[in-house]
């Protein structure tokens, strides 16, 4: 088996809409973000490169600085009040923890998807996200690529 692993951290706003406690208020985190993907053996570009650190990285850093909301929140996606490129649209009910970490999931498949399109490969995927110190979720999935 092969592996690759990067961190990463990013600065974001979000609100949990709807949450009834402080969460509901607009606030922010220090993120930290764990990728890892396990193959039986990488393809490799023309470099003999397999994933790059830094396209990995990238994944969860897009989103540095920038406020996370969803489709509800049509407060932040009124680009009449805030800048479009400022605010990232997560999928699901709230910009939770769960929901960052499915994003930053699906980011590593498009790009592996990208990369080294129709091979078949299955790759075990794991994204943790820690949103404090104290909280941390991981989604690890499958995906054949």
């Amino acid at each position: 088996m092969e592996r690759i692993t990067v961190h990463a951290k990013f600065h974001t706003g979000h609100r949990q809409l709807g949450y009834p406690g402080k969460c509901k208020f607009v606030h922010g985190h220090t993120w930290r973000a764990t990728i890892t993907v396990t193959t039986d053996e990488f393809p490799r570009d023309d470099l003999d490169m397999s994933l790059d650190f830094g396209d990995l990285k990238r994944i969860v850093r897009f989103l540095d600085h920038k406020m996370l909301v969803t489709e509800n929140d049509a407060t932040f996606l009124d680009p009449a009040l805030f800048e479009p490129e400022g605010v990232v649209l997560i999928k699901g009910k709230g910009p939770s923890v769960e929901n960052v970490a499915a994003y930053a999931f699906d980011g590593v498949v498009a790009h592996i998807s990208e990369k080294f399109p129709g091979r078949g490969k299955a790759y075990v995927i794991s994204v943790t996200i820690i949103e404090t110190e104290n909280n941390l979720f991981t989604v690890e999935k499958t995906a054949t690529i």
